[in-house]
Formats: C-alpha cells, structure tokens, sequence
C-alpha cells in the first residue's frame, strides 16, 4: 500500500524540523548535560552494583555462587562481569582529580544556578570519561598514572571527543613500546599466576604453570586444566633448579593428561586442583601414591 502523501509530507517537515539547530534555554542545558551524564556512567553504574552484589554476597538468597546470578539474572558470562569491574576501577581512577566536576554536574538536577553552559570546544581529556567497558579494557594493565595518561592522549588523538576502543589500545601500545622491558622469562620456566585486575586469571591466584611460549610483553603459560597468555606483570617465577623445572614440567602434564579425561570423576579435579595450586618440585608420598592411583584407575602411564 502507497504511503499517504499526508503522511509522507509530515515526516518530510519533522525531518526538517529536527535537522535545525535551535538554541536552548539554561534549564534545557542542565537537563541535557544530566542526562548526558547518565548515559556516560551506565556502565560504570552497573559495575559498581554488581561489585557490591558480589561483596555483599546479596545473591545467596536464590543463587549458590555470583557467576550463576549473573548468568541468570542478567544473561552475563562471568567474563563479561569481570570485565565490567575490572574497567570501573579504571573509571574511579581517571575521575581521581574530576570528583569535583562530576558531583557539580550530578546537583544540576536541583540546582540550576551550579552549572555553567559549556562552551563546545572547552573539552579535555580531564572532562571526558569512557561510556563503555571496551573503552578502558587496554588501560587495565597499566599503572594508575599511565592509565590517565593514555586516556588524555587517546582523547587528544580523537579530537577532545571520547575515544574508541581501538584508539586507546593504540596509545596504550605506543607507550608499551617506549617502556619496552625485556622479557625476563624463558620456555620451560615454572611460574605462579598473578591475578591482579586480569579478569581472565580470576580465581587463579596461586596457581602455577610452565611457560610454552615468550613474546615481546607476554607469555604463554600452561596450567593443570588451561593454557593463558598472559603479560609479564602477571607472573612470578619460582626460580627452580634445572631438574626441579623437569619435575614440574612432568607433573603438569600428568595433571592436564588426567583433566582431560570424559566423565571423569569430580575427585580427579579436586585432586589436580589441589597439586595445580601447590608450588613444590615435589610430592608427599600420599599425594604421589594418590596420583598414581588416579592414573592407574583411568589406565594412564608415564612415557
């Protein structure tokens, strides 16, 4: 069915309409920088609840664990969640000197005589904060100072507007480059894994692995039940001896040999957790009769 010319007409004038530009009043300026300002702290807002639902363990009412909470109330992965916490302590750190500018621009709603209109090029990257978790995930590894340094200058590089993703990877990249430190760590090299704000090492702390592989910033290290290529700043070494490196080496891959085991007992996890978290060139004889028991019952031998 042809659309009515009457119709037609009227979209034709709304899109003219709308297209002007028009001035608007002091009390239309507050609003719109309130509102404004609620869309650029959504995420940051939701990362905070869910950070205190988390602390406050306010789930256990119908949920065991926050990762099922999350995943049922709100559809997110547990990746997608510690992502989100992880960038809003970004956010508190790049609004470290703004608190003043934000509480100020927040009364407006009460107050219209504690806002001034802003003028369009009075922006900075002290003014502009991220809208979205994929904004700040590049500034995750860095320290605070060089956090708020990247983000300056991936606002300067968008031309005092907020910045994408990408953007503020490249920055975050070019000051990597100009720190650039050697790589202390080498193939075979036993570590322990450093979680730190690294929302991929969640629940890691402690956990010890062998470094497969050495790039310029960051390393590839496997675990009892996972491989991760992580950053320097996320490993320890444990300075072993050659053959107590062998030892672990050989262990490692008898844990991962038994994780990889279909239907396997909930005992086996438990058992290779326990070793993937106990930082020793070596076994009791408990733990090695039990492994080797574990083997035995699934029909696995050392080669």
């Amino acid at each position: 069915m042809l659309p009515n010319q009457n119709d037609s007409a009227t979209s034709h004038a709304e899109i003219a309409v709308s297209s002007e530009l028009t001035e608007l009043s002091t009390d239309e300026w507050r609003d719109r920088i309130f509102l404004e300002r609620q869309v650029e702290k959504a995420f940051y807002a939701a990362a905070k609840a869910l950070k205190e639902i988390r602390d406050r363990r306010l789930y256990r009412s119908t949920h065991s664990t926050f990762e099922n909470y999350c995943r049922s109330r709100f559809g997110f992965t547990n990746r997608h969640v510690n992502y989100l916490i992880a960038g809003s302590l970004v956010v508190e750190n790049l609004m470290g000197t703004n608190n003043s500018q934000i509480k100020t621009q927040d009364q407006t709603r009460t107050n219209g005589s504690q806002i001034e209109i802003p003028e369009e090029k009075r922006t900075n990257g002290s003014q502009i904060l991220p809208t979205s978790e994929r904004q700040v995930r590049p500034l995750v590894s860095l320290e605070p100072e060089e956090q708020r340094l990247a983000w300056q200058q991936a606002v300067e590089q968008a031309g005092g507007k907020i910045p994408s993703g990408r953007q503020v990877k490249d920055i975050v990249d070019k000051i990597r480059e100009r720190t650039k430190v050697p790589n202390p760590y080498h193939v075979g090299e036993v570590c322990i894994l450093l979680p730190k704000e690294n929302p991929e090492l969640k629940g890691k702390s402690g956990c010890w692995g062998v470094i497969t592989h050495v790039g310029d910033y960051s390393c590839t290290i496997e675990t009892w039940d996972t491989e991760y290529t992580v950053k320097i700043e996320h490993l320890k070494s444990l300075e072993l001896l050659d053959e107590e490196c062998q030892f672990m080496q050989q262990l490692c891959l008898r844990l991962r040999r038994l994780h990889q085991i279909e239907n396997r007992d909930s005992a086996v996890d438990w058992l290779c957790s326990g070793l993937g978290k106990q930082p020793k060139p070596y076994l009791s004889p408990l733990q090695s009769k039990l492994l080797n028991l574990v083997e035995q019952e699934y029909g696995l031998t050392l080669t």
